[in-house]
C-alpha cells in the first residue's frame, strides 16, 4: 500500500491531545505524525470499538422495548431466545450483516460480541462478517467458545454450568467474560471467583465490588442506554460510572442488545455523557479502550496501526466547534463522517 497522507485537527494518544498537523500512513501503520498548520476543516478522530453486542438480536428489533428482564433476555427462555431458536438461518446472518454494516458507517471498525445459539450460532456469525473489515471477538456459550474467541456467559446465576464452560475456554487460551450486576449486585462476586477477562455491566457494583475489580485489573463493559431501557437504572449512579474510574477500573462503552438498542457508539457517548455528565475525554476513551480486548489499540500515535475516523466538519455546524473532543462526544453522527480508515492486517 503507498503512503498516504491525512491533513487535519487530530487527537492523539490515549490523552486524545488536539494538535493541527498532517499524519502520514504507510503500509496501514502511522509512520509520522507532523504538526504544523493545514488548510482543512477536518477533525481526525481515533476509530471505535463497541466493547458489548448481541447482534443476533437484529432479528428481534424492536418487538418489545419494554418488560421483565428476565422475561426479555434470560436464557434459555426469554424472547430473545425464543426469537433466534425461531429464525431461519439466513435470516439470522443477514440480520448479522446488516448491523455490521451500521456500526461500520457510524465508526465503529471492532466489537466483542456475546453470541447465542452453541458452535452454530458462532459460525452464523463468522458467516456474517466474511467479506466485513470489521475486528472482532465472538464469546461464544454452550460449546460455542470452542469455536469463538473465548465464552460470554449470561450470569453465574442463569446457567448451570459455567464452569465447565469456562474451563473449556481457559483450556483453549480463550477469554472469558460474564454479565454480572445488571439488575443487582448478586451475581458480580460469583462472576469474580472465575477470574474473567471482561465483566458485563456492573450496573449496581457496590464500592467494595468496584474494588475487588479494580485490584484485578478487570475492564467493565457498560450499556448505559440499555440499562436505562430495560428499567434496571433510572440515574447516573447505576451504572457507577464516575465511581469506577475513580476507584481505577477501566469502563469500556458497548451498546448491548440489538433488541433494543441501535449499535451506533455516537449515540451512546452522547447519551452517557447527558446522564453522566462526566468529561467527554473519559468518555470518548471509554469508546475507543475496548480494542485492547482484541489485543490492539485504537489511539493515534507513530508505529500504531492506523485505525480512525476522519470528520468532515464543514458538512455541518460542527465546523464552529472549540472543542472536538465534546463535539464528537456530544454531536457528532454518521452525517459528518468523510472515511473511517481502518487497518485489516490481523494481529
Amino acid at each position: 500500500m503507498p503512503e498516504q497522507t491525512y491533513e487535519a485537527t487530530i487527537l492523539i494518544g490515549e490523552a486524545l491531545e488536539s494538535v493541527t498537523g498532517t499524519i502520514v500512513v504507510t503500509d496501514g501503520v502511522v509512520t509520522g505524525i507532523e504538526e504544523g498548520p493545514v488548510s482543512t476543516d477536518r477533525w481526525i478522530c481515533p476509530a471505535l470499538f463497541n466493547a458489548h453486542t448481541h447482534l443476533g438480536d437484529t432479528v428481534a428489533m424492536d418487538c418489545a422495548t419494554c418488560g421483565n428482564l428476565s422475561d426479555l433476555v434470560k436464557p434459555p427462555h426469554g424472547l430473545k431466545h425464543r426469537i433466534l431458536r425461531a429464525t431461519p438461518r439466513d435470516r439470522l446472518v443477514a440480520g448479522m450483516q446488516a448491523s455490521l454494516d451500521v456500526m461500520a458507517a457510524t465508526g465503529t471498525v471492532g466489537f466483542a460480541d456475546f453470541r447465542e445459539g452453541g458452535p452454530e450460532g458462532v459460525l452464523a456469525l463468522r458467516e456474517a462478517l466474511k467479506g466485513s473489515p470489521l475486528h472482532s471477538l465472538i464469546l461464544g456459550r454452550d460449546g460455542g467458545e470452542t469455536f469463538g474467541d473465548g465464552v460470554g456467559i449470561s450470569s453465574v446465576t442463569d446457567i448451570a454450568d459455567a464452569e465447565e464452560q469456562v474451563a473449556r475456554a481457559r483450556a483453549a487460551g480463550k477469554a472469558v467474560a460474564f454479565h454480572a450486576g445488571e439488575k443487582n449486585p448478586n451475581d458480580i462476586d460469583g462472576a469474580l471467583a472465575y477470574d474473567p477477562d471482561l465483566l458485563v455491566h456492573c450496573t449496581h457494583a457496590t464500592d467494595r465490588q468496584l474494588r475487588a475489580i479494580a485490584d484485578a485489573g478487570i475492564p467493565i463493559a457498560v450499556c448505559v442506554r440499555s440499562n436505562w431501557i430495560l428499567g434496571v437504572t433510572r440515574g447516573a449512579d447505576h451504572p457507577p460510572v464516575k465511581k469506577m474510574l475513580e476507584f481505577g477500573c477501566t469502563p469500556l462503552l458497548g451498546t448491548d442488545n440489538v433488541m433494543f438498542v441501535q449499535p451506533d457508539m455516537f449515540r451512546e457517548m452522547a447519551f452517557v455523557e447527558t446522564v453522566t455528565r462526566l468529561p467527554p475525554a473519559e468518555i470518548l476513551r471509554a469508546a475507543v479502550k475496548g480494542a485492547g480486548l482484541a489485543g490492539r489499540t485504537y489511539f493515534i500515535e507513530e508505529g500504531q496501526k492506523a485505525n480512525f475516523i476522519i470528520i468532515n466538519t464543514f458538512k455541518s455546524n460542527l465546523r464552529f466547534s472549540t472543542d472536538p473532543v465534546a463535539s464528537i462526544v456530544k454531536r457528532a453522527g454518521r452525517g459528518d463522517f468523510l472515511e473511517t480508515v481502518i487497518n485489516t492486517q490481523t494481529e
